[in-house]
């Protein structure tokens, strides 16, 4: 059954509303996967293995009789741990709520649940999403790598075969990190677009929930079965909710992509290896009918400065009364940040939220002045390194760990929608490289579209790590 895992979740689902293979079938091999993989990668915290059988069941059951739940019925799949899940623990991946299991689904669980999905467990993430620590989890790319964060498990599970699809957070580029260095779809819908309810919170104003699978056609599945209004989240959108699959396979000519080369191609921060592969994307998009256009757009440079200060101001806010409370239990660097976020003055976190409003209007009339329908970008800086050198200086004085963030943090700032996919190999060992899109507010279908036609010139994903079970 190890040919199933190989399957994009468009193909398993359309083989199972076929009957050529079952919910059981596809749950044995994703269950069979996760124990050859998990002594190499430690990918997961938790696996649910009598349930996800228990599901796959009903799932087989229900297919029989004609019922269809959309487009993850029968499907193995899990979620990081920062979802709260009714009969899994729910820990954060911090010691701080070690054995806790809450009675309730976050939303986006509850809708994985309605929609059929076989949840097969709980995966890896940072400390409460922080990116400060560093997780077991560990690249199936090359032996000690850093696996990409916050959402390491789900980059890593994915990429490995042992799930479809994960769902992740992304406060500053938590999904979209993993996604590249893993060489697979990291997505970020609209700020609002999927509802957060029962989800830990890192930063409630910045945090987003996304599906990291491994095509841009299935995180279009998985963003329509978990998109939606939840009247418990405050920041949720009365919007509706399109056909996200509706122009995958379009022919993208005339559409504009716009360039800022002064950000986000800066060349004392980016790896020209990944400039040159950012490049190549550029070329292929031209070769599509694509206009490309470039621009400047100066208030980026305030990204970083504004979005961290937003970051660790409501991260310690989240965090107080369990800082206060079980101090000894989180993990040091977690802990340092938390309460540095503590002691920074009020006036700066309210000029920062200020800043970003300047972003996102300026972003909105960027889009606007030059009639572009996507921005395209290199993900990050660079490949993944050794898990040792995530918190060290590196060229531009800035650790891999926040110069990473330097690509993915302007979307989390103007909640715009983004997409990571793979773009290519680079060294030696063949790291990952990943190419980022992003696009107009609630217009993920253009997003979804641009993105699918440079992955079908040349089906990256296909490739499979050199991981020995």
């Amino acid at each position: 059954m190890s040919e199933f895992v190989d399957l994009s979740i468009k193909e398993a689902g359309s083989l199972l509303r076929r009957r050529e293979v079952s919910a059981v079938e596809l749950c044995e091999a994703t269950l069979e996967r996760i124990e050859a993989t998990e002594p190499v990668v430690h990918a997961f915290e938790y696996v649910a293995a009598e349930g996800a059988r228990r599901d796959a069941a009903l799932a087989d059951r229900e297919i029989r009789r004609g019922i269809d739940k959309g487009p993850l019925h029968g499907i193995p799949v899990n979620v990081k741990d920062l979802f709260y899940t009714k009969d899994m623990p729910s820990t954060g991946s911090s010691k701080t709520l070690e054995g806790f299991v809450p009675d309730f689904d976050s939303t986006p669980v509850t809708r994985l649940r309605h929609g059929g999905a076989v949840l097969v467990g709980k995966v890896v993430g940072h400390e409460f999403g922080y990116g400060i620590n560093k997780p077991v989890t560990r690249s199936p790319w090359k032996e000690g790598y850093y696996p990409g964060g916050s959402s390491a498990g789900s980059g890593v599970s994915v990429s490995v075969r042992s799930s479809y699809a994960s769902l992740g957070t992304d406060t500053l580029g938590s999904i979209r990190v993993p996604g590249s260095v893993a060489n697979i779809v990291g997505l970020v819908p609209t700020f609002g677009r999927v509802g957060r309810a029962g989800v830990m919170p890192l930063s409630f104003s910045l945090d987003t929930v996304g599906p990291l699978t491994r095509t841009v056609a299935d995180s279009a599945l998985v963003l329509q079965v978990i998109a939606g209004f939840d009247p418990a989240d405050g920041s949720s959108a009365r919007r509706p909710v399109p056909n996200f699959s509706d122009q995958i396979g379009r022919s993208i000519k005339g559409v504009t992509v716009g360039v800022d080369r002064a950000y986000f191609w800066h060349e004392e921060r980016v790896r020209p290896y990944v400039a040159e592969a950012a490049d190549r994307v550029l070329e292929d998009l031209k070769a599509a009918g694509v206009k490309v256009v470039e621009f400047r757009m100066a208030e980026l440079d305030l990204v970083i400065p504004a979005g961290v200060k937003i970051l660790v101001a409501e991260a310690a806010a989240m965090q107080r009364r369990m800082l206060r409370d079980r101090i000894d239990d989180y993990d040091e660097p977690t802990r340092t940040f938390l309460r540095a976020g503590e002691l920074l003055p009020a006036t700066h976190y309210l000029t920062a939220q200020r800043v970003r409003r300047v972003l996102r209007d300026r972003m909105r009339s960027v889009f606007e002045q030059y009639g572009l329908d996507v921005v395209v970008s290199p993900t990050i800086t660079d490949t993944a390194v050794p898990v040792e050198q995530m918190m060290e200086p590196g060229e531009g004085g800035l650790a891999p760990l926040f110069s990473y963030i330097h690509q993915t943090a302007p979307t989390n700032l103007t909640g715009q929608p983004a997409v990571s996919v793979p773009a290519g190999f680079v060294g030696n060992y063949d790291l990952p490289i990943g190419v980022q899109f992003f696009g107009r507010p609630f217009d993920e279908p253009t997003l979804l579209a641009v993105a699918d036609s440079y992955e079908r010139i040349h089906r990256w994903w296909d490739r499979r790590p050199p991981l020995t079970p």
